[in-house]
Order: structure tokens, then C-alpha cells, then sequence
């Protein structure tokens, strides 16, 4: 009996979902193939869109001075591309110098590889094999002797080879029409081309807001405020991006170009407008540009002096001009992550060839700043941009799921180097655990992966032990792009970032004990994670803490808390949803620490003042903060009291960072 298994039914959505993925490939595919075919015109359009971001300010220069748009479009492009003709020219005169002088430097070249030979000590297996295989194809290359026949019918070789009869071929004299045609149709592609990219920057720097308008309307015009500034400021910063490539690149080409000059290598000229063009090729093009000034310095010196300087010109140059004065001027970054710029550079350079090669960090600096800016696009900064693909809070949250405390340690290492443990806590961690929070509460979480979160990040508090919580060090930045995202956001978001590290001495009375603080996690293994952390960070300001989890607020264990020396029991909480067990659980620490005030850790996004002041009425907790920071504050401002007044709720002022 054959069994039968049933047959899948698709939904509709499913099927939807296949259509438009089927449907998008093929419009990739279509666009690929029009930039392939159509190369001859986009590879104009693109050159003329990058110029147009390099002359735009000095058109808006311009018109600032009161001259006309049109008058200003013209004269900016006359001298730009005078200035490409004259540095066209300038290289055409070297290259024809230089062939002049290259057969003056093949006895260099040959007198340097006969003294290498000859520092060997004897021939050796390679040059013997060499000269083996050449004396077999001397015989494998002899011509067939001829036979011949006698009268017996014998095969005889004869000896007398037959000697070819010379034909000579001749053209008839080019007329001058053929003269000129030969002249010229080397120069008609350039020119033209040439051509297309003057009219296309003349036209795009006329029409420029006429091509933005139409972009915005292609980008979505619901919100002409938000998409109009976006566009405004994805202008300004390639401008300013591609002036900045462009100077650094050309003052990288003065340097090499009168480098070379002082050490003597001819054509210095050449290869310092060489090493400026080839520089915008990522990571390969100064290797490139070396090459030929270090192969032309062996040619010209009959020793090595000249080849070891030119070397070592190019190793100081390059890594001080990259990994020294690019960081300063751009910052952390240009916008791309490395793989893009590889990916890039390959796509590019399979559609356009060498200019392709050159083209492709621009072109793809362009697709992520309009990806940043306009909503559709957004798929571009995230497949080619260096931001973090997922957020601070999603990465910690990964890590923790991952159970690989030391990655995240790493990076809240880097994060500290800006910015307080208070801040990495608030705006990385919490909510980081704010998101296990909610899937745990869909069911998404099995209560393994919540104790393996917890656990995790109990570990992390451990490799964050050494690390106190004072203001960090002035002008230390971090390079790593995940740290520096959480920064940004962090920054944005007003997170508290300067409270004192306490001392024993500084301490009031009631909090000179060991462990003054007791942290107690509310219902999951979550909410013992997020006590871990606050115990963490009320240990880095000087207050001893111990951290009891969701088991000791059972009838039957709550009796075994040790009340002697409790100032202050924290309940730590994520989230506000169960505010009758935050009530119980109130009632039961009340019971057992009467001496001690109890303080409610509620960590959530939503709560505002109100609702803080309505928590506190239902749960009757002397003390309310929404936030780790809140709650290091209530505890500092409380140890360093000299009497114990019932203190308000306090909710921190996010942009002052005071109560």
C-alpha cells in the first residue's frame, strides 16, 4: 500500500511573499543588466553626479557673492575641467618623457640581475631544469627533414632544405582623409564622453532643486519637513565627504609627488597624480601606486639606496595619512563597513572596469547617506553602512541568549570609555532585558533560557567588577561602531551619566556596615539579572550590596533575610504590569526589615511622573525610581544624609541630569 503525503496548501500570504521576493530579483536583475549594456552613459552620468557634490559649493560660494546661477554653473565647471585638461596634459607629457627614457634603464636593469645571479654559489636545480627544457624544445621546434624516394622504392632523407621564395606586401599611401580618420578615432570616445559629463554637471547643478523635488516626491512626500532636511543634509554631507576625500587625496599625491622628486625618481609628477587618483580605490589603490615608482627606483639606481627611500616614503605616507589624520577629519568613520567596500569595489568593477574600481566608495558612500535619510532606501545603509545591523539593546540581549558574557564585556569596556556604568546599564542592558522580559511574557522563553540569561549576566558583572564609575577619561573615544552606536543613542537620550563614588567616610551612620543595600529580584529570573545589575552598580559608588533572587520573597524564606544592617531593601522589578505582586512583596519585606526602608526599582520606558507617584500610592514603597540611575541617586542621596527624613520619589531631569 503506497502512502500518500498530503500536499503543503501555500496561504496567500505565502504566496504573496514568494511573488514579490520573484519579483524583486528580477528587478535587480533587469537594473544590473541596464548598468552593464548602458554603461556608456551611466558611467557619465555617475562622473558627473560626483562632481556635481564636489563644485555645488562652490556654486552656492558663488551666488552668495551676488553672481547669477547661470553665470556661476559655467565658470565653476570651466575651471574644473581646465583644470582636468591641464593635469590630462601634464601626465600625457610625462608619459611620453618617460617612454623616452625607459631603454637608457635597461642596462640597470640588466647589470642587477646579472650581479644577483652571480652572488649564487654555483647553478642551481631550477636554472638546470631551465636550461633542460629549453634545449628540448630547440629539438621538439626543428623543422621535418624531407624524404624522398629512389628508384627501388626505398624512403631516402634529403638533405638540402627548399628555400622559401620571399613575398613582400605593400599598401598603397594613406590618402590624407585616412590620415586624419587614424588621428582622430582614438580621441572620438573620450571626447565624447567628455562631452556627456560637462552637460550632465552643468545640467544637474542648474536644475538642482528641481531634481530634489522630483527625489522627494520618488521618497514620499506625506512629510515635506522631515524628507526635505533629510535630503538637504544627505547633500551636505557628501559634499562635504567627497571634498574632503578629494583634498586629503590630493595632498597625499603633493606629498609622494614631491617626495619622489627630492629622491630623484623621474616623472615625479606622473606618480604623484597616480598615487592621488588611485588612493580612492579602497584599501589596494596605494599599494598599486607604489608599485611603479618602487619597479622604475631598481631601474634608475645602479645600487638600492633610491628603492629602499621610495619604500619607505610610501610606508610612512599612507598609514599616517589613513589610520592618523582620516580618523580626525572624519571622524569615527566614512559610513561604510569593510565589506561593503569590498563587495562594492567588485560589483563595480565587474560592470565598469577600472573606473568602475575607482568609482565604487563613492557610489556607495552616495546609496548609504540617501539610505540613512530616505525611508524606503533604508535596506541600503543597512546592507552597506557601518552601523550596527541590530541595536545596542538587541545585541546585549543576543549575547546573553548566546550565554557569551565575554563579547558584551568586551564591548561595554569600549562603551565605558565615554560614557558612565550608570548610562551602559540604562540604555544598553536594561533594555536589553526589557526584551527577554517580553518575549518570556508571550512564551517565547522556556525558563532554561531565562536562567541562562541570567546567568550570563551575572558572569558579565563579574568581569565588570574592577570597573568603577567615574567621569570618563577626556578626549578617549571608542572605534568600535556598536559602542559607538549605543553612545549616540545613549547621549541622545539624556542618560544619567555623573553621580559621586562614595567613601566610607562619607557614609551616614546607619550605612557603615558591610552590606547596607539588599537587592531583591520581583517574579522571574529576569528581574534577578536586573538586580544583579543594580547591586553592581551601587557596589562602583562606594555602597556594599547583596542580592537575594525571586525565591526569598516566599512566605517561607522571607523569614530568613538577615535584617541587621539593612538601610535600604531595593525591589527590583522589569516592567509594571504585576503591581499586586510588587504590593505583596512590599508588605513582606516591610514585615521582616521594619527598620529598613523599601525602595521599588520599577525599570520601565513608560513610566512618567504620574504614573511613579500612582505606583507608589498602590504599593505603599517609601521609595519609587524608574531607572537604575534613579535608584543609584535615591541610595547616594539617602547614605550621605546625616538623618533619615522619609525621602519623595525622585525622577532625574533627562537633560540636566537633576532631580
Amino acid at each position: 500500500m503506497i502512502s500518500r503525503q498530503p500536499l503543503k496548501v501555500r496561504t496567500t500570504e505565502e504566496v504573496l511573499g514568494l511573488i514579490s521576493a520573484l519579483a524583486v530579483a528580477i528587478f535587480a536583475v533587469i537594473i544590473i543588466a541596464l548598468l552593464y549594456f548602458g554603461r556608456d552613459i551611466f558611467v557619465p552620468v555617475a562622473l558627473a553626479i560626483l562632481l556635481s557634490f564636489v563644485l555645488a559649493p562652490l556654486v552656492a560660494q558663488l551666488q552668495r557673492l551676488r553672481a547669477p546661477r547661470g553665470l556661476a554653473v559655467v565658470s565653476v565647471v570651466v575651471l574644473a575641467f581646465v583644470v582636468i585638461f591641464a593635469l590630462g596634459s601634464m601626465l600625457a607629457t610625462q608619459l611620453a618623457q618617460l617612454a623616452s627614457e625607459l631603454p637608457n634603464y635597461q642596462s640597470t636593469m640588466s647589470n642587477k640581475i646579472q650581479s644577483f645571479r652571480d652572488t649564487k654559489a654555483g647553478r642551481g636545480t631550477l636554472e638546470r631544469a631551465s636550461d633542460m627544457l629549453k634545449d628540448l624544445g630547440k629539438e621538439l621546434d626543428k623543422p621535418k627533414e624531407p624524404e624522398a624516394r629512389t628508384a627501388g622504392g626505398l624512403r631516402t632523407t634529403t638533405s638540402a632544405p627548399v628555400a622559401p621564395i620571399p613575398v613582400e606586401v605593400r599598401q598603397p599611401d594613406p590618402g590624407a582623409l585616412d590620415s586624419l580618420r587614424t588621428l582622430i578615432s582614438p580621441l572620438i570616445h573620450p571626447l565624447a564622453t567628455t562631452g556627456i559629463i560637462i552637460i550632465f554637471v552643468i545640467f544637474i547643478l542648474l536644475q538642482r532643486e528641481d531634481l530634489r523635488n522630483r527625489l522627494i516626491r520618488l521618497a514620499g512626500s506625506s512629510d515635506l519637513q522631515r524628507t526635505t532636511a533629510a535630503l538637504d543634509d544627505a547633500a551636505f554631507r557628501l559634499s562635504r565627504l567627497f571634498l574632503t576625500q578629494l583634498a586629503l587625496n590630493g595632498g597625499f599625491g603633493v606629498v609622494i609627488g614631491v617626495g619622489l622628486w627630492l629622491i630623484g625618481i623621474p616623472s615625479a609628477i606622473l606618480w604623484g597624480i597616480l598615487a592621488a587618483a588611485l588612493r580612492f580605490v579602497p584599501y589596494i589603490g596605494a599599494v598599486i601606486a607604489a608599485a611603479f615608482p618602487l619597479a622604475l627606483a631598481a631601474a634608475v639606481d645602479p645600487g638600492w639606496t633610491m628603492l629602499i627611500w621610495t619604500l619607505a616614503l610610501f610606508v610612512v605616507v599612507e598609514p599616517l595619512l589613513g589610520h592618523v589624520i582620516e580618523p580626525m577629519v572624519y571622524g569615527r568613520s566614512t559610513g561604510l563597513s569593510p565589506v561593503a567596500v569590498v563587495v562594492s569595489a567588485a560589483f563595480w568593477t565587474a560592470l565598469w572596469g577600472p573606473i568602475g574600481l575607482v568609482l565604487a566608495t563613492p557610489l556607495t558612500v552616495c546609496l548609504v547617506v540617501i539610505g540613512r535619510h530616505v525611508e524606503r532606501l533604508e535596506f541600503l545603509d543597512v546592507m552597506f553602512g557601518d552601523r550596527p545591523a541590530l541595536s545596542p539593546p538587541e545585541i546585549f540581549y543576543q549575547r546573553m541568549l548566546a550565554n557569551d558574557p565575554t563579547e558584551a564585556a568586551e564591548k561595554a569596556e569600549e562603551y565605558l570609555k565615554e560614557r558612565s556604568l550608570i548610562a551602559y546599564c540604562d540604555e544598553v542592558a536594561v533594555k536589553g532585558l526589557q526584551l527577554a522580559q517580553a518575549d518570556a511574557e508571550r512564551g517565547a522563553l522556556a525558563y532554561d533560557r531565562l536562567a541562562t540569561i541570567r546567568d550570563a549576566v551575572t558572569e558579565l558583572t563579574v568581569d565588570l567588577s574592577d570597573q568603577n564609575d567615574a567621569p570618563a577619561a577626556a578626549g578617549e573615544r571608542t572605534t568600535d561602531p556598536e559602542a559607538a552606536s549605543a553612545i549616540d543613542d545613549s547621549a541622545s537620550n539624556g542618560a544619567v551619566d555623573t553621580l559621586p563614588v562614595l567613601s566610607r567616610e562619607s557614609l551616614a551612620d546607619g550605612w557603615r556596615s558591610e552590606q547596607p543595600l539588599l537587592c531583591v529580584a520581583g517574579r522571574t529570573p529576569i528581574d534577578e539579572a536586573a538586580a544583579v545589575l543594580l547591586a553592581q552598580l551601587l557596589s562602583a559608588h562606594g555602597l556594599g550590596t547583596k542580592v537575594s533572587g525571586t525565591e526569598a520573597l516566599s512566605t517561607a524564606n522571607v523569614i530568613k533575610l538577615e535584617p541587621a544592617g539593612i538601610a535600604i531593601a531595593c525591589l527590583v522589578y522589569l516592567g509594571h504590569s504585576g503591581v499586586a505582586h510588587m504590593r505583596y512583596s512590599v508588605r513582606r519585606l516591610k514585615r521582616r526589615l521594619p527598620r529598613a526602608r523599601v525602595m521599588l526599582v520599577c525599570c520601565a520606558a513608560d513610566l512618567d511622573e504620574q504614573a511613579v507617584k500612582a505606583l507608589q500610592e498602590a504599593t505603599k514603597a517609601e521609595l519609587v525610581a524608574a531607572s537604575m540611575g534613579e535608584a543609584v541617586k535615591l541610595c547616594i542621596d539617602a547614605a550621605q544624609a546625616r538623618t533619615s527624613p522619609p525621602l519623595p520619589s525622585v525622577k532625574l531631569d533627562p537633560t540636566t541630569n537633576v532631580a
